[in-house]
């Protein structure tokens, strides 16, 4: 699949995120608006798996360690084939299965997703643990997992980066969402985090920077970090919280508010493909 058939589908699920969060009226709107580019190219085009069979042994594994992005993996998994699209919207409503945090199928989550996740600061070292035993059973499989810039202020993040690098876990991929916003302010004003790219090569990683935007940029960055060369990679992709939402763009208080009616339609129709006119609907096939 190439970037221009992968824009749309970002595009798509910056819609499905909206709808989602209007309905629930609750949730977290900016960091997935921000990953829609990301999780598109993920899921439609890098990561080998089977939507018809997720425990599949040669799968890539991927981990959202920052668990409160849920409604894009939601929207891409949904949209990726792995349940339907109608169960979007259901997110965070009791016995529903779409809760606030991810969790698994065999505890009530959906299929997919490996573990639960969102106590900010686990997702890598359970990453680590994962690329360990693929490396131990001599497998091809890839291991991905996604961290926020604001998660990085958690120690144990730290502690799994350096376990990764001394064991040259060539297998693992992280990839980091730097939207330089988290949930009480910018990240540079609660924990200044740079020199952030210094600070992962000195733990034996190799890094690549790119626009996490832009799926061109991060499919190349993809590419180069599949090239195993002795260490695990990370992709520090700078992304823009709110992507696509005018008035929710590059602004912290986004972080874990959803939209209200009005704003939810402002944003649809800045969403909307131009051929569709007005887009305020909750067709989820549209």
């Amino acid at each position: 699949m190439t970037s221009s058939e992968l824009k749309p589908i970002a595009r798509q699920l910056r819609r499905d995120i909206m709808k989602m969060l209007m309905i629930s009226k609750s949730g977290h709107s900016g960091g997935p608006l921000g990953l829609s580019d990301i999780f598109a190219a993920l899921y439609f085009k890098i990561l080998k798996l089977d939507p018809k069979n997720p425990g599949w042994s040669e799968r890539d594994y991927f981990f959202l360690s920052a668990g409160h992005l849920c409604p894009v993996w939601y929207a891409t998994l949904a949209r990726r084939g792995f349940f339907p699209t109608s169960k979007l919207s259901t997110l965070r409503q009791i016995n529903s299965n779409l809760q606030g945090h991810p969790a698994p199928s065999y505890t009530h989550g959906v299929p997919g997703i490996e573990i639960a996740s969102g106590a900010l600061g686990q997702g890598l070292s359970v990453a680590v643990g994962c690329a360990l035993a693929v490396t131990l059973d001599k497998k091809p499989n890839s291991v991905y997992c996604l961290l926020g810039d604001g998660e990085l202020n958690e120690g144990q993040v730290w502690e799994a980066m350096m376990t990764a690098g001394h064991h040259k876990l060539a297998n693992l991929i992280a990839i980091v969402d730097r939207n330089h916003c988290q949930i009480d302010n910018r990240t540079d004003k609660v924990m200044e985090i740079e020199p952030l790219a210094d600070k992962w090569r000195s733990f034996n990683w190799n890094v690549i920077e790119c626009d996490g935007n832009n799926i061109d940029d991060f499919l190349a960055a993809v590419d180069k970090a599949k090239v195993r060369n002795g260490k695990p990679t990370v992709i520090i992709a700078q992304t823009i919280m709110g992507k696509g939402v005018s008035f929710m763009e590059d602004d912290y208080k986004w972080h874990g508010v959803p939209p209200n009616e009005e704003q939810g339609k402002k944003a649809l129709s800045e969403l909307a493909p131009t051929e569709m006119g007005d887009f305020v609907t909750f067709d989820w096939e549209k």
